[in-house]
């Protein structure tokens, strides 16, 4: 599971269906949610989990895409196993996140060490595991 520390930046609910972004180091996310801890609030600072699973990759140029969340990033690693791959990938400022994808998938894209890629993420797939401060 990858965590990312980032702050509340924007909350918009709808019936029981939330919209939250987050700055993370100048960047925004976003996450869907359909439950809000009372405590969460603009300006708090919150701990995000994203599984390896849920984190798709693209190399080169993407076009347009629904997914709201793109962090560009750097292949710090990859260990190559008999059907999936897994990728640690470096977001700068020594913040890393995983990826687990097939290995056809990582053959297709001709991954290496070093490249530049796109960490994409569903704004579903983002969760709130930890509120550092309300």
């Amino acid at each position: 599971m990858s965590r990312l520390i980032a702050i509340v930046s924007k909350i918009e609910s709808c019936d029981n269906l939330h919209i939250v972004q987050f700055d993370f180091n100048g960047q925004i996310l976003t996450m869907m949610s359909l439950e809000l801890n009372d405590a969460v609030k603009i300006g708090s600072k919150v701990v995000l989990a994203i599984k390896p699973t849920h984190v798709a990759i693209g190399k080169g140029s993407l076009g347009s895409l629904s997914y709201s969340n793109q962090l560009k990033c750097k292949i710090d690693t990859i260990e190559n196993g008999k059907l999936l791959v897994s990728l640690v990938l470096n977001l700068g400022d020594d913040v890393l996140i995983e990826s687990i994808i097939t290995k056809n998938s990582a053959n297709r894209l001709e991954l290496k060490d070093l490249d530049d890629v796109t960490a994409i993420i569903k704004a579903s797939d983002i969760s709130i595991s930890e509120i550092l401060d309300a």
